[in-house]
């Protein structure tokens, strides 16, 4: 009997002491499982975080992009508005000379027309000036404006005389006084002509 109290005092006390250890490994596991939701809690906020930093990055990326678009579009636009002024500069430049040599190229036209000497050198030194004088202005890009026989158009023409003459059509070019030239399809001067009523 002294025994069995013994062996139960020896399995009481070994109980006590196993379960303190059951114990602690519940409190250690309860503590690792714990941690585990953490660790599972935290990816959460941290994927959040990481997907709010790649939608931020994205929107920074586009905004980005725009800028960039914007400036090329802007760019190209600056570089088209100015070769548009050069070109205007110089046909401007072009159409302001030309109009200053007409009158030298009119009178070249009067001498070689009223030469009476068609054989003489001075009429063939005249004839080729005024031959290398339109051969510069068609190299520019000036044209002669078409006009005897032509409809009267007063963008291009300029009425100084009117006739009734039953054998021409109404509203017609009989006659040119002045030739008119253009530029790019702008008049640099008018044809000054006769019309026929």
């Amino acid at each position: 009997m002294a025994t069995d109290k013994v062996n139960k005092d020896i399995e009481k006390d070994k109980a006590e002491e196993l379960q303190p250890e059951e114990t602690a490994e519940e409190t250690v596991k309860q503590e690792e499982i714990s941690e585990k939701n953490d660790d599972t809690a935290e990816p959460d906020e941290t994927e959040e975080s990481i997907e709010e930093k790649l939608q931020k990055t994205e929107q920074a990326l586009k905004d980005t992009y725009d800028k960039y678009l914007r400036q090329v579009a802007e760019f190209d636009n600056f570089r088209k508005r100015t070769n548009a002024e050069k070109t205007g500069m110089y046909n401007n430049g072009v159409r302001d000379t030309v109009e200053k040599l007409l009158p030298v190229i009119d009178n070249f036209e009067r001498a070689v027309t009223m030469s009476e000497e068609k054989e003489s050198s001075l009429y063939k030194g005249t004839e080729m000036i005024l031959k290398q004088f339109l051969e510069i202005l068609s190299a520019l890009g000036v044209e002669e404006i078409p006009a005897e026989g032509e409809p009267f158009d007063p963008n291009i023409h300029s009425a100084v005389m009117h006739i009734e003459d039953e054998k021409c059509d109404e509203n017609v070019v009989v006659e040119v006084f002045q030739k008119g030239y253009k530029l790019d399809g702008k008049v640099i001067r008018p044809s000054m002509v006769k019309v026929a009523n």
